[in-house]
């Protein structure tokens, strides 16, 4: 076989594994329940991968903790309270139930300044960001930032698309 058959069969190749990924995701999107949910931000740029937006999601974690209180000798260590779960679309909310074994996603939660107890997925999802877009993550005063994502039966949520929500009015961000 010819160089030039060989790298246009790798080619081809390569086309149909990132095609089949594309369609996957697709399908999933279209299968899977889509919600917004809150984010809290950190890390908008790693010059290894590209730019991209970390953020944890919040989540409805009534069903993991309930009214319990965190113990006192975790206070300001967000990891010392984090449980195992498993999450899924309810009501238009991200919502996390214990897990009886380790699922791969955890919940950790702490007390907010403003004395509110927060949950979050422990670990982050990336929202890639074109090259020259203006980092979302940074916001005015009373602007939170949301993500709309999948909640895949397995595995961690994928982000879809951004907005921003001040007061009662939500605007999806047009990231270019």
């Amino acid at each position: 076989m010819k160089l030039s058959r060989k790298g246009i069969l790798l080619a081809v190749l390569q086309l149909a594994i990132v095609g089949s990924l594309a369609a996957k995701y697709a399908i999933d999107r279209a299968r899977f329940p889509r919600v917004w949910a809150q984010t809290v931000a950190y890390d908008p740029d790693l010059p290894i991968r590209g730019r991209y937006l970390s953020v944890r999601l919040r989540v409805d974690a009534d069903r993991v903790y309930g009214a319990s209180q965190p113990p006192k000798s975790i206070q300001g260590n967000f990891w010392g309270d984090m449980r195992d779960v498993y999450l899924y679309a309810e009501n238009g909310h991200l919502v996390a139930s214990s897990a009886p074994q380790p699922t791969g996603l955890s919940v950790t939660r702490w007390r907010a300044r403003n004395g509110d107890m927060v949950a979050a997925l422990s670990e982050p999802v990336a929202y890639f960001l074109p090259e020259h877009a203006v980092d979302p993550s940074r916001r005015q005063q009373g602007e939170e930032l949301w993500v709309e994502v999948t909640v895949p039966k397995k595995g961690p949520p994928r982000p879809i698309r951004l907005a921003v929500k001040r007061g009662d009015k939500f605007t999806p961000l047009e990231i270019k």
